[in-house]
């Protein structure tokens, strides 16, 4: 089991670790403040340096995944001759830049979801660009008018909470759960719920900003047929595109 502490802090960008376990290139740690992929959200990259006798020691994160045995999750170094070894200490440093445009990201991503009261078919969310799917029906869209709405949201400077409930909970109320392709991990007897205040509630195990107006403003950029019913929406950041 791995400790995650993005879970109750996604803003840590450094974090001393105990190397548990080495596979070639992947490692696992007792702690991480690396996201690994899931939920639609990339898994994180960074730096891992060796603390004391091997603090000369300095090789990139690729890529974060969750590893085999429940609970853990796996970094993928750039060098798998990198000769550490289970109870090294390391020090973790988030490519921060990053994680923040995902988190920015993922957060607009449910602001657009409760604007769209339809399910969720899929979504990914981009450090430049994400979307999200929806089972649209007759329900018609509009790009400027979904812009709009989600700038308005973004400008209210909503709080977002993290919290929990439990598996049974959830099981009473399916209607929390909006993203038809992905369901909350249960087996912990809880599920970490996101809250964004008299906007969006449901399950999320991903990285989030603590107010809306972190995200700043947002467009709409495209709005795709994928079915007769599924229709996917994009999402850019406006500092990047004027």
């Amino acid at each position: 089991m791995t400790v995650k502490v993005f879970d109750s802090n996604g803003y840590l960008k450094t974090l001393e670790a105990t190397v548990t376990g080495v596979e070639e290139a992947w490692l696992e740690f007792d702690k991480t403040l690396f996201y690994p992929e899931g939920g639609g959200q990339p898994g994180d990259t960074g730096l891992i340096q060796g603390v004391g006798d091997r603090g000369e020691q300095a090789y990139s994160v690729l890529d974060t995944r969750k590893g085999a045995n429940p609970g853990s999750v796996r970094h993928q170094l750039d060098n798998p001759e990198h000769g550490l070894q289970v109870g090294d200490r390391v020090l973790m440093t988030l490519d921060w830049d990053r994680r923040y445009r995902h988190m920015r990201m993922h957060t607009c991503l449910h602001l657009l979801g409760s604007l769209i009261p339809v399910p969720v078919t899929g979504g990914a969310v981009g450090a430049d660009k994400s979307r999200l799917d929806f089972d649209i029906g007759e329900l018609q869209l509009d790009k400027d008018e979904l812009t709009e709405g989600l700038n308005a949201l973004i400008a209210a400077a909503r709080d977002l909470k993290l919290e929990t409930i439990e598996d049974a909970e959830l099981d009473a109320n399916p209607g929390l759960v909006r993203t038809m392709s992905v369901q909350p991990p249960r087996g912990s007897g809880t599920i970490r719920m996101v809250r964004i205040h008299a906007v969006d509630y449901q399950p999320c195990g991903g990285t989030h900003v603590r107010n809306t107006a972190e995200i700043g403003p947002v467009r709409v950029s495209k709005i795709e047929n994928k079915g007769k019913r599924n229709r996917r929406i994009h999402v850019v950041f406006a500092e990047d595109n004027g």
